[in-house]
């Protein structure tokens, strides 16, 4: 490292699958074309090119390397997984009437609703055509229920974000949906295609599985105590759209009359005023909630750490403990 600076496990990562991952990236384009419609490369490339980790696509390269894989289809595995990822943000921009992430302009903002939501189409189009092709029904099988549970996922929390009943089983079950079903795909399609023995594939998407957990709390917390300039997103974002997030369903949990009357009249009504945000964290901070949530991010860090114990030593292993250690990393 020339520059002195220390690397981040996601880049030592990308580094040690620098070639799969170039090898994806050329895949990406070449899948993403469009002869007949310009607008989807378009949009495409805005998201897929804004600067991305590419973590997902980098799971399943490396469970396919950790398990021993020599062949071709990780490559279309791993470009699968960013495709149905790339589909759900520009699908969930849409919804969320967001304007920006990454730092950057959403595509709906820049083109309109409807390009987005049809874009976002194309491409889970396209991640059933890649899926097949390394003609393993299982593979088949894992990817296409992650896409079904992403979407299921996406529609709890619709019903469940804006009401005060929503409890921490039900934002876990969003949680494992939305987020971390395609965490665990990644991972375990990366050993099935490989062969790997069962004990290693149930390994892989148990890591998989509590890895997502951890993203997705730890993306809930930053929302409340982050630096937007590092996450791309104003903070309060969630509050502002009446998201409800770990944090503030576990402050729901202990709140007293007025305090209830509080998230009634903001998350559920969606009555907001000026200093209601700064009032919301006066509470988060009462109740210590976002330290308990960040504890949660730390246990599910940990049990990602502990799942890989049956795989067999390799740098990659090293490599998957130390991002989980990142993830929640992250709230430092």
């Amino acid at each position: 490292m020339s520059t002195g600076t220390v690397q981040k496990p996601h880049e030592r990562l990308a580094a040690a699958l620098a070639g799969d991952m170039a090898a994806v990236s050329a895949l990406i384009r070449e899948r993403m074309a469009s002869e007949h419609a310009p607008r989807i490369p378009e949009v495409t490339a805005h998201l897929v090119e804004a600067g991305g980790k590419r973590l997902r696509p980098m799971l399943t390269l490396a469970a396919a390397r950790l398990c021993g894989y020599d062949g071709p289809y990780h490559i279309h595995l791993a470009t699968t997984v960013e495709f149905i990822h790339t589909a759900t943000l520009l699908h969930d921009d849409v919804v969320d009437e967001s304007a920006q992430r990454r730092g950057r302009p959403t595509a709906n903002l820049l083109w309109d609703n409807q390009s987005s939501v049809l874009v976002g189409d194309y491409l889970f189009a396209r991640s059933f055509q890649l899926m097949t092709e390394p003609g393993s029904m299982r593979v088949m099988k894992i990817l296409s229920n992650a896409a079904a549970t992403i979407a299921e996922g996406e529609v709890l929390q619709l019903t469940a974000a804006q009401n005060l009943s929503t409890d921490e089983s039900v934002y876990l079950q969003v949680v494992r949906g939305k987020t971390a079903a395609l965490f665990s795909a990644a991972t375990e399609v990366g050993s099935v295609i490989a062969d790997a023995p069962e004990e290693h594939v149930k390994a892989l998407f148990d890591y998989g599985d509590a890895l997502g957990i951890a993203f997705q709390i730890v993306d809930d917390l930053l929302d409340y105590q982050g630096d937007s300039s590092a996450t791309g997103k104003n903070i309060g974002d969630d509050f502002r759209e009446r998201k409800l997030t770990l944090p503030v369903i576990k402050a729901v949990a202990l709140a007293d009359d007025e305090e209830r009357a509080f998230w009634v009249r903001t998350i559920e009504r969606g009555k907001q005023e000026d200093g209601d945000l700064e009032h919301a964290l006066t509470l988060l901070n009462k109740h210590g909630t976002l330290a308990a949530t960040q504890a949660d991010a730390l246990e599910w860090a940990a049990m990602a750490k502990a799942a890989l114990g049956p795989l067999p030593a390799h740098e990659i292993k090293d490599m998957l403990t130390d991002i989980a250690d990142y993830v929640v990393a992250r709230l430092t």
